[in-house]
């Protein structure tokens, strides 16, 4: 069988907006969540700027007992199980207390360490002789699988449970693992995203690698600078973006509204072979990808309204661009438009995928192009290859079809996942797209 699959619910917690609606607001009106974090001044790091998200202790009760925030240390679950509990919620779904588990239901959200924080505490009581006083969640709120284990249990989810991990392109991989999962028929639906911690000791080693800025200290919102010829390096960010994936046929049954269809995408490495390392894309795999990715999807490079891209404000901000047009063989004017969430929220990390692929779908939903903030000084280079129209600086309102976006992350793995305004009745050129019995 091969199913078609939708999205049906959406759930966000990024550095400029808590939930849907506020997120909405700020990527709409290019409104930053980036700003000076005292602590990583007070540990001298040479970027004191972070996107860091806004979760008071009243909001985490509407997620979690007083019980379980009792000795709780961990951002990135906190995060995630807020994001994935709203996307449920959004989807119209219910959270039932049953001895039944939903077998048809099941979640892949990924990240990358889980509960650095706790498990900081955890050591220093280690070494201090107090191993008893580390307390019953300890291991819950650090292993890797920490996430999706706690969403398993508050969902009562039955189906695939699990957490994914692949650096930057964790969340746009968990999106793929999902619809390829559900497209099989092994699930009806799956909550797919990912989250990041936040805090000096997930940043800290990327400040160590001096990719991070350090020249916007004074003027936080100005700091993230993607295609800019004055981009000096990436602000940490942090946050989890979630979406509820359904086959169309069970999101019809229940009457449920879809934001989008997801039609394919691919995932590969280049292998750190050629121009790639454990820290830079080989432009090869790269544009494989890209390409693999329409074919996947049964679309020409032509049908491509926009891109939401990984654009991190790094010197290989060129480089990407530079990929997409060689994949697509599209340039100047023909370039689609190309935006990055990343100038108002930083880079997520292992959250960035999911983040991003909201804010994606979210175009696509409400029909606009959010604006690409502080790259009025675009790259040279980067204009060399597309028109300046295409990477607008306010916001578009303009209905769109079809969307790629894609990450790049360290390991040199890569992903790109094609999402389409959902049309009931589909062309017959996308092959990939019809239920076949």
């Amino acid at each position: 069988m091969n199913k078609r699959v939708v999205i049906t619910g959406l759930g966000i917690v990024a550095p400029n907006g808590v939930g849907l609606e506020a997120f909405t607001n700020a990527i709409r009106n290019g409104i930053s969540g980036i700003k000076h974090d005292a602590e990583l001044e007070r540990l001298q790091f040479s970027c004191q700027i972070a996107g860091k998200p806004e979760v008071s202790t009243k909001l985490s009760l509407n997620y979690f007992t007083e019980l379980e925030l009792r000795n709780f240390n961990s951002s990135g679950i906190l995060y995630g199980v807020i994001a994935g509990i709203d996307a449920w919620k959004d989807a119209g779904l219910s959270i039932e207390i049953n001895n039944e588990p939903d077998w048809d239901s099941g979640t892949i959200f990924g990240t990358g360490t889980s509960g650095i924080d706790k498990f900081r505490e955890s050591i220093y009581k280690i070494d201090d002789f107090q191993t008893r006083r580390l307390g019953s969640t300890a291991v819950a709120q650090t292993m890797n699988s920490g996430v999706s284990a706690y969403l398993g249990g508050k969902l009562g989810l039955g189906n695939q449970v699990t957490t994914n991990s692949s650096a930057c392109t964790t969340g746009t991989e968990s999106i793929l693992m999902a619809f390829e999962r559900i497209k099989s028929g092994q699930a009806k639906r799956i909550l797919a995203g990912s989250t990041s911690d936040s805090g000096p000791y997930i940043w800290g080693g990327f400040d160590a690698m001096k990719v991070c800025t350090f020249k916007n200290n004074e003027i936080p919102e100005e700091g993230s600078r993607p295609m800019s010829a004055t981009a000096s390096g990436f602000v940490p960010g942090s946050g989890a973006g979630a979406m509820v994936m359904e086959d169309l046929e069970t999101a019809l049954t229940r009457g449920a509204k879809i934001y989008a269809e997801v039609l394919g995408g691919n995932l590969n490495s280049g292998g750190q072979r050629g121009l790639g390392t454990m820290t830079a894309p080989n432009p090869v795999a790269v544009q494989k990808c890209i390409k693999d990715a329409l074919k996947n999807a049964g679309i020409h490079p032509k049908e491509i309204d926009a891109i939401n891209g990984h654009l991190t404000a790094t010197s290989k901000d060129s480089l990407e661009i530079q990929n997409w047009s060689e994949a697509l063989d599209r340039r100047g004017v023909n370039f689609p438009y190309i935006n990055s969430l990343k100038s108002m929220v930083g880079h997520c990390l292992t959250g960035a995928g999911s983040v991003e692929s909201v804010a994606s779908v979210l175009q696509l939903h409400h029909g606009f192009i959010f604006p690409n903030t502080n790259c009025e000084d675009l790259h040279p280079e980067i204009t060399a290859l597309i028109d300046v129209s295409r990477i607008p600086q306010k916001l578009i309102e303009k209905e769109l079809t079809i969307i790629a976006k894609a990450s790049f992350g360290f390991g040199d793995v890569n992903g790109c996942v094609i999402f389409k305004k959902y049309n009931p009745n589909p062309s017959p050129s996308h092959p990939s797209n019809s239920e076949l019995e």
